[in-house]
C-alpha cells in the first residue's frame, strides 16, 4: 500500500511541478497573465510549485525503506524521473499543439523503461 501511496504522491506532484514549470508558457494566452512581468510570473509559478512540495516530501518520506516505506533512495528517484517525463510529455501533447511525439522520444522512452528494470534488478 505504501508503494501505491508514494507513486500517486509522486504523480500529484509531478503534475503541479510541470505546471509551475511549463504552465506559464501557456498562461500568457490569459488576458491577466500576459500583463504580468518577470517577477509576478516567478511568484505564481512558486505558488503553483509550493504545492508540488506539499506532494512530494511526504511521498519520499513514505517511500523510503529506511523510514519503513518500499523503496531505496535511488528507486525513488528514477520513479520520480520517470513520472515527470510521463506526465511532461501528456502535458505537452495536451496543451501544447505545435510540439509532436517522434520516434526518437519512443526509443528514449524504451531506453528508460529499461534503467528502471535494471535499477529495480536484484
Amino acid at each position: 500500500m505504501k508503494s501505491v501511496l508514494t507513486i500517486g504522491l509522486l504523480i500529484l506532484s509531478n503534475a503541479f511541478m510541470t505546471m509551475a514549470w511549463y504552465g506559464h508558457l501557456k498562461f500568457k494566452e490569459l488576458g491577466w497573465f500576459s500583463k504580468l512581468g518577470l517577477f509576478s510570473v516567478i511568484l505564481v509559478s512558486w505558488g503553483i510549485a509550493l504545492f508540488e512540495y506539499c506532494f512530494q516530501v511526504p511521498a519520499n518520506r513514505i517511500g523510503f525503506r529506511e523510514n519503513g516505506g518500499p523503496f531505496s533512495l535511488v528507486e525513488l528517484k528514477v520513479i520520480q524521473e520517470v513520472i515527470t517525463l510521463v506526465i511532461f510529455t501528456v502535458f505537452t501533447l495536451l496543451f501544447f499543439k505545435t510540439e509532436t511525439f517522434r520516434w526518437n522520444h519512443a526509443v528514449g522512452f524504451l531506453f528508460l523503461i529499461l534503467a528502471v528494470y535494471f535499477i529495480f534488478k536484484k
